[in-house]
């Protein structure tokens, strides 16, 4: 069985003066990945584009680049898809989560290429000792993985606070930590940074969540929101995804769109003007539809 998601994810910014020139990279196109196809995808953008280009970037997610060489005050952009996921089971138990620790230091492991890059400090996230002996109270000795990682996963969502607007993509993982607050990309650096403190090969991924209304109300269009999680390594498993936000194991619910080793890698847009506008402002709206 499977599920068809129709996404769409509008961003507009609007500056106080003209904007000569405007260049933007993009992942808002879902990759395929296991468990995932995407059926179709298309970005439209506003003012037209005088260059836009796709490839496939080191981790194998679809990036997009465009360039607009008009003087524009509003920048849209409108990616729209349509993905395929399928019922995703739970794992199984997956044995000690020392066992997936030392693999990723074997030389002899067959799937250490893939993981070991995902062990290491990456631009936004940097392993600590605070980090470590924080997991530790999840990781004891023997236990199994899918217990351990599941178990921090609810820590964390139990011991921080979803407080929207707490933070930004600046904010130092550090602070968070410390205020015990943040949203989902913070969590999901949260999550990542402490597998990579202890050992584990860690990755994070951005992507959608499908929200339902509440009882006997009507979904709200544009209300849904893009989202973060982590990933960890599983020798000879592939990988396991996890919700620090809402404490779960990644299900049928979620659309991958890309995974890197923090956010900095998979932004949705980031981009750069040329403008003497001291000001602008930014209004995204997701929608997530089962068709």
């Amino acid at each position: 069985m499977s599920i068809t998601y129709q996404i769409t994810h509008r961003t507009r910014y609007r500056y106080e003066s003209d904007v000569s020139d405007s260049y933007a990279q993009l992942h808002l196109l879902p990759r395929d990945a296991s468990g995932q196809r995407c059926v179709a995808a298309e970005v439209t953008v506003a003012p037209d584009a005088a260059d836009y280009r796709e490839h496939l970037d080191f981790f194998g997610n679809r990036v997009g680049y465009l360039a607009i060489h008009e003087p524009h005050r509003e920048l849209s952009v409108t990616a729209t898809s349509v993905v395929e996921v399928e019922n995703r089971a739970a794992p199984s138990r997956l044995g000690p989560w020392e066992a997936a620790r030392d693999a990723v230091r074997d030389p002899a492991f067959p799937g250490r290429l893939d993981a070991v890059g995902f062990t290491l400090d990456s631009a936004l996230i940097g392993a600590a000792a605070q980090y470590a002996e924080y997991a530790a109270s999840a990781f004891t000795p023997g236990r199994d993985l899918l217990e351990a990682v599941s178990g921090f996963c609810s820590q964390i969502h139990r011991e921080f606070a979803y407080v929207p607007g707490s933070t930004s993509v600046t904010t130092p993982l550090s602070e968070v930590f410390a205020e015990r607050r943040g949203v989902c990309q913070d969590f999901a650096h949260l999550f990542v940074g402490c597998l990579r403190s202890i050992g584990l090969a860690a990755r994070y991924v951005s992507g959608y969540l499908e929200t339902l209304p509440p009882p006997g109300q009507a979904k709200l269009q544009g209300a849904d929101a893009s989202h973060a999680w982590g990933s960890v390594h599983v020798p000879g498993n592939g990988w396991v995804d996890l919700d620090p936000t809402n404490g779960l194991l990644v299900d049928d619910r979620y659309v991958i769109t890309a995974w890197g080793r923090d956010y900095s890698d998979v932004a949705p847009l980031k981009g750069v003007i040329f403008t003497e506008s001291a000001k602008n402002t930014l209004k995204v709206a997701v929608d997530v539809n089962r068709t």
